[in-house]
């Protein structure tokens, strides 16, 4: 990487984001809370294009990004309350403080020590709980992910994948034990989110991040329906006319295809 150059570019985008601010009345109608949404749609787009795996997309939408984080920088100085100097000082302070077998005589041989190291220090940062850093905001499928991670840090943990396992069968006989009695609608809530956070939970020991598995099947099963539709449009049916079996044709010519 060109130092030089990077810091030329960033200079370049914070000289922009002052004329835009002096200048456009779009970009001086602007707040910290008009921006919020347009962030959050702006982090979704970069998720999309890493699972597209479009690294020009990628760069794009960082740019986006970096554009947001200056933004809010900017709104803020206006206000008195940071900069974009406190900003990259805060951040670049805190890596420091969490990364003690770097910058300290702290030892940690693999990730999952870091990992350790950076829970138990976070705690000492005035955090009241470990999981006081998932954001209540996240989607489920991700929260429970990083709750267990969280939890992990810490030592909460199953010891071994099998012991996950197991508690996922035991989860699925619950859950079909609660639909067989015909029980409440809301024990077997209780009982399917119980087996969700299960799979998570084995997912994560298997080494697979759940929230990009259900996205990719959730693009394998577009990509066949949308074939299933177009071919048997092609030959003259209609999807609502069809019975199983006869999409079940075009489905599997769908698989054959990947």
């Amino acid at each position: 990487m060109d130092r030089k150059k990077s810091l030329a570019a960033f200079e370049k985008l914070l000289d922009v984001m002052d004329e835009l601010r002096a200048k456009c009345p779009w970009d001086k109608k602007q707040t910290i809370e008009s921006l919020r949404y347009l962030t959050i749609e702006e982090t979704y787009e970069l998720s999309e294009a890493i699972m597209e795996n479009d690294m020009d997309e990628v760069k794009k939408e960082l740019g986006d990004l970096m554009l947001h984080i200056v933004f809010y920088s900017k709104i803020a100085s206006e206000k008195q309350s940071f900069d974009i100097s406190d900003v990259l000082k805060s951040i670049t302070e805190k890596l420091i403080r969490r990364h003690p077998h770097i910058y300290s005589d702290v030892e940690a041989n693999s990730a999952e020590d870091v990992t350790n190291n950076w829970e138990k220090i976070k705690l000492t940062e005035g955090k009241k709980s470990v999981l006081s850093g998932v954001p209540a905001s996240l989607p489920p499928l991700v929260k429970a992910y990083r709750i267990q991670e969280k939890a992990r840090g810490v030592g909460f943990d199953w010891e071994e994948p099998h012991q996950v396992w197991d508690k996922v069968l035991e989860e699925l006989n619950e859950l079909k034990t609660e639909v067989e009695n015909k029980e409440s609608k809301k024990k077997i809530e209780n009982e399917f989110g119980d087996l969700l956070f299960a799979l998570v939970n084995y997912a994560r020991f298997i080494e697979v991040n759940p929230e990009d598995a259900l996205e990719k099947t959730n693009r394998k099963f577009i990509s066949r329906f949308n074939y299933l539709e177009k071919a048997s449009k092609n030959e003259g049916h209609s999807l609502h006319k069809m019975s199983l079996d006869e999409m079940d044709k075009y489905w599997n010519e769908a698989k054959e295809k990947e």
